[in-house]
């Protein structure tokens, strides 16, 4: 480890400071451009000591377990509570522009939909049980080390009144001193606890578990390595007027502003639509809500939000049939030929993007297509393709909603 002073650069994709040395670049953690700053060096990771001149930018940050040098009890969970608001967002945006210019695409970008505190309604906490408590908070960066957390500012409200419910529920269900998730989500009818990580309980500490979260409030309900435990109220969760009960621990967006805000840019973009395909389309965010405009074709790979989408749209009345069909769409996209039916094509895939899809939709004749992504990366290459085919880019919107960190959703509408 060596100690020096260093003048930052610039961000990095991961919200880091750098410093381009004689060895290559130093990645420096909580540290903003035209900061000075002590820094104690290994390789190239750079830990701030101290700040010698610190940027305009910089503010305090909301939460107390956030903190600047990465060790002593600095939360995890985010990463740029340090950054103001104007230079944040501006750096959001910028992260989306870059990925598009990687690959050659030079499309308007649209200022970004902002995060707020309070709007996580789906948060993943990491949890253990210690000789003297229960402990749920986040891992520090880099660790496996939990930092026991008291308050978040991202998280709901509904969320953070009953954190002690939560330690309680996973005091009930550890049954070792071994580190677990639980991931919580809030739904109309109450929070919906998926725990992961904890072995077969035995039947008193499965009854246990029951009882303590029937005595709880709040709670719609529990499942362990995806089963359901107990489920005092089905968790419901709004798709644009349609109630979905959603499988335990599945994919759902982590704030409700966010996944309007896509919605509304998909829905206006498909317009009049008459046949429509929905893409990794999960439990129905985006199929749903496009029923009211079209019939829907609703592809996802995996069973059970398949199932949630399915059950949803055959008990809802005032919408236009839903189609539903399982299909890895990395190993078998839909073709060419079985495009040529849809006006219109949305796809949301995970952090891996749609490449294979893309290629085949670049060769078809689908007049609309909504591309949602989680990773600019990705996605620029996608668009990529479909530009190469012929699609002209319309609209690039990205959407905040993991706040303070450099994680950016898009929407990007092309016509062709």
């Amino acid at each position: 480890m060596s100690a020096e002073t260093v003048t930052i650069q610039k961000l990095g994709a991961q919200g880091d400071g750098i410093v381009n040395g004689p060895d290559g670049p130093v990645y420096v953690p909580f540290a903003l451009p035209g900061e000075t700053v002590a820094i104690a060096r290994v390789k190239s990771h750079g830990t701030v000591m101290s700040i010698a001149t610190a940027s305009p930018d910089r503010q305090e940050p909301a939460c107390r377990h956030f903190g600047l040098d990465g060790v002593n009890g600095t939360c995890g969970g985010c990463t740029l509570q340090h950054m103001g608001d104007t230079a944040y967002r501006a750096f959001k945006r910028q992260l989306v522009i870059d990925a598009l210019r990687s690959k050659g695409l030079t499309p308007e970008v649209g200022e970004l939909v902002a995060a707020h505190p309070g709007e996580r309604r789906r948060v993943v906490f990491a949890a253990r049980r210690t000789e003297k408590d229960m402990l749920i908070g986040f891992n520090q960066a880099e660790s496996h080390h939990i930092v026991g957390i008291e308050e978040c500012p991202i998280s709901s409200a509904a969320i953070i009144a009953r954190l002690p419910a939560i330690k309680a529920i996973g005091a009930a269900l550890a049954n070792s001193a071994e580190a677990f998730r639980i991931s919580v989500l809030e739904t109309l009818s109450g929070l919906d606890l998926a725990v992961d990580g904890i072995k077969k309980l035995s039947d008193p500490q499965r009854r246990k578990a029951v009882e303590t979260v029937l005595a709880t409030r709040g709670i719609a309900r529990v499942s362990l390595n995806g089963e359901i435990l107990v489920e005092p109220s089905k968790p419901l969760l709004d798709f644009g007027g349609v109630n979905v009960v959603p499988p335990p621990g599945g994919f759902t967006q982590a704030t409700k502003p966010a996944e309007d805000a896509m919605a509304e840019l998909v829905v206006a973009h498909v317009g009049k639509a008459k046949r429509i395909a929905d893409l990794f389309a999960g439990a129905g965010t985006f199929s749903l809500r496009l029923a009211r405009i079209g019939r829907v074709h609703a592809v996802e790979g995996e069973d059970k939000p398949l199932a949630a989408l399915d059950h949803a749209a055959r008990n809802t009345q005032g919408i236009k049939p839903v189609s539903v069909e399982k299909r890895d769409l990395f190993r078998r996209p839909l073709m060419t030929s079985e495009l040529k039916v849809y006006d219109a094509v949305v796809f949301d895939p995970p952090r891996a993007g749609a490449e294979f899809q893309c290629k085949e939709l670049a060769r078809s004749t689908v007049k609309k297509i909504a591309a949602v992504s989680c990773n600019p990366l990705t996605l620029a290459r996608d668009l990529a393709l479909l530009v190469e085919g012929g699609y002209r880019i319309t609209s690039v919107t990205p959407i905040d909603q993991f706040l303070w960190t450099a994680h950016v959703e898009v929407v990007a509408t092309l016509e062709k």
